[in-house]
Formats: structure tokens, sequence, C-alpha cells
């Protein structure tokens, strides 16, 4: 699999939102960089439908902070890197939202559908 180069990891890191596409349909949503990953999380969990349209296929692509990339979204199911996405998570987005935005994204349902977006060759 490939990575994020530096700047990419920054421009996505930086961006407020990143748009995702999976199955033909695109959704705007927050996003968080930890070291050298990146990762979305559903507010509503794994009932969400660009969730489901994830897990057809787990391909689609990217774009947030002017880069743009085809990826591979990988289910996370590790506590500890769950507990540090929402970490990152409330230390993005607090101060520029209320907690009332920020909090839905570190229940148990928006944990159990965190992906990490891994950069994919183009053939």
């Amino acid at each position: 699999m490939n990575a994020w180069t530096g700047e990419e990891l920054e421009r996505v890191a930086a961006a407020e939102e990143l748009e995702l596409t999976a199955a033909g349909r695109a959704v705007t949503i927050w996003v968080v960089r930890l070291g050298d990953d990146v990762y979305v999380r559903s507010v509503r969990g794994r009932t969400s439908g660009w969730f489901h349209r994830v897990l057809e296929s787990h391909e689609g692509s990217i774009s947030a902070g002017g880069v743009t990339k085809e990826v591979t979204f990988v289910e996370v199911d590790d506590d500890q890197v769950n507990d540090a996405v929402g970490e990152a998570y409330r230390e993005k987005y607090a101060g520029r939202y209320p907690d009332d935005f920020i909090d839905p994204l570190l229940t148990p349902e928006a944990r159990a559908a965190t992906l990490r977006l891994v950069p994919r060759r183009r053939p």
C-alpha cells in the first residue's frame, strides 16, 4: 500500500472537512490526523448510509485541503487507536464548535465506525 506524503498529511489534517466518495456518492465529514494516518468516523455509527457504501467495496476517494486521493477504507478495531482518534477530534474541533457537535463523535456507536484512510496506487 502507498503512504501519505508529509505535505498531504499536513494539508488534509488542516482541512476543516473532507469529501469522501464511495459507491459513486459523496459525503462531507470531519477528518483527523493521528501520526502518519488519517481517520474519519461516522457520527451515526455503522447504520449511516455512507458507512454502508464504504463497506460495500472498502474503496473510494477523498478530497480535502487540495489533496485528492484514491483510498482504501480500513476499519479500526483497536481501543487505543480509537481513544486517540477521539482525542484528536476533540483537540481539532474544540473551540471551533460546541461540545454538542463533537460529543456524538465520541460515542461507542461512532467509535465502532472509525475508518483509517490508506492511499491506493492508481493502476
